[in-house]
């Protein structure tokens, strides 16, 4: 027993260790992504730097304006996500409670490959074939917000997927007999009774895909443009905020180098805040749903 003790205590102490480097590691990357990007703002305001499109950190009088890359994140993240969410939703439905084994399988498989390709490796599938085809139908180089979103929506379709499939099977499966007990058919218990139940897992998903799109560096970069401008439309070229940073890390230094420390200084506000945002949604959704249980 006094063995027993002491392997638990042990086990605990190690568990509680792991949990406290985490939290110390969150903490580190930080304190140092701050401490390196907020001396900018001694030299440039906080609203020049986040509301200016202007981008000329070598020039003689230096300019730092991130709004342009700011806005292409948002039009590259969110557009990808109207092209994923859709067709993952669609899948993941379809392994939890349409898919016979085979099937099952064989998609599980593709979409395990999918989630194992490198991210350079989808940016050549983008150059070779993807650009190809924007230039083809809508015109322009090929190399644009079109064709990163494209990309960006097949790199997020794994998370995606094996959260809604995950989220659906652990619905309880007396309300799907229940639901079909009272005459409903497949179809209405997977959009009225799984769907819903199964509602928070699957926002869980798409955020995290979401995360996916916005932390994306290298796909986008070789299909994105990569122009510090403005983005003028789907086939126009398009910089993001992680691409502005690899772009110009091997070169910048002094302000330029702490320009690019305060740039992931608003991606790591911009993450945060996305999702405080959609923990508070799912707690709401929660609790409305409890209270609507208890009424």
């Amino acid at each position: 027993m006094k063995r027993r003790k002491l392997f638990e205590k042990g086990a605990e102490g190690i568990l509680l260790a792991c949990a406290l480097l985490s939290i110390l590691t969150v903490v580190f990357i930080t304190i140092f992504l701050f401490q390196r990007g907020l001396p900018l703002f001694s030299k440039t305001s906080i609203l020049s730097f986040l509301f200016s499109t202007n981008w000329e950190p070598t020039a003689t009088v230096p300019h730092y304006g991130i709004l342009s890359f700011i806005l292409g994140s948002i039009y590259v993240t969110g557009l990808s996500l109207v092209f994923a969410v859709p067709v993952g939703l669609s899948v993941g439905i379809y392994l939890a409670e349409l898919a016979e084994r085979r099937a099952s399988r064989a998609i599980r498989s593709a979409v395990e490959i999918l989630a194992g390709i490198p991210s350079v490796i989808y940016g050549l599938f983008g150059i070779v074939f993807i650009s190809t085809v924007t230039r083809t139908l809508f015109g322009g180089t090929g190399y644009s917000l079109l064709s990163a979103s494209i990309v960006l929506a097949i790199m997020t379709l794994p998370t995606i997927i094996n959260v809604t499939e995950v989220s659906l099977r652990a619905v309880p499966r007396e309300l799907k007999e229940g639901s079909l007990a009272l005459g409903a058919t497949h179809w209405q218990t997977i959009a009225r009774v799984l769907v819903p139940a199964g509602r928070s897992g699957i926002i869980a998903g798409v955020v995290l895909g979401m995360g996916r799109a916005l932390g994306e560096t290298m796909a986008v970069l070789m299909v994105g443009g990569n122009a510090p401008i403005m983005p003028s439309g789907l086939t126009g070229k398009v910089r993001t905020l992680t691409m502005n940073i690899i772009t110009d890390m091997s070169y910048a230094k002094g302000d330029h180098l702490t320009s690019l420390f305060t740039t992931g200084i608003v991606l790591f506000v911009f993450i945060l805040a996305l999702n405080l945002t959609v923990q508070l949604a799912l707690k709401r959704s929660i609790s409305s749903v409890e209270g609507g249980q208890g009424a």
